[in-house]
């Protein structure tokens, strides 16, 4: 998986958006951020795209379909679920039944809720993004030509 794509991020609220590209300056990460308000808007960019996305940060409550109906859209996709782009949902409420859902039933790698302090959030998303730097996955033949 090529750890240079880049980083999608699901996020509706603007406050949030810049909150978290700052983090992410912070931490050092310099993969391009490609944002979106909304889950279909997403879908098309991923499906258009002859990138390889690094990662997708999700939030939870969105407009016109929210992140569990996306990524159980991106899942039932044996195309874009072929790709395996790690998934994390990244979002202010959390509900038990989202967490249940997300692991039960899709391939989710993590489920964060949004942290109280702006130090907080630098470390969360340093530390999620070194791991997936490190890890290994498989690699969509289709989409590395």
């Amino acid at each position: 998986m090529p750890k240079v794509g880049p980083i999608i991020i699901i996020e509706d609220d603007m406050d949030d958006r810049f909150t978290l590209e700052e983090a992410l300056k912070e931490a050092n990460v310099y993969n391009e951020l490609v944002f979106f308000d909304n889950g279909p808007d997403a879908l098309i960019y991923i499906r258009g795209t002859p990138e390889q996305p690094f990662i997708i940060l999700c939030d939870v409550n969105l407009p016109r379909q929210n992140g569990i109906e996306f990524k159980r859209e991106l899942d039932n996709d044996p195309g874009l679920r072929a790709m395996a782009i790690p998934f994390i949902f990244y979002t202010t409420f959390v509900s038990q039944y989202a967490v249940n859902e997300a692991y039960k039933n899709m391939t989710v790698q993590g489920f964060f809720q949004k942290n109280n302090t702006h130090k907080e959030l630098k470390d969360v998303v340093r530390i999620i993004i070194e791991y997936w730097r490190l890890c290994r996955q498989p690699v969509n033949i289709e989409k590395v030509k």
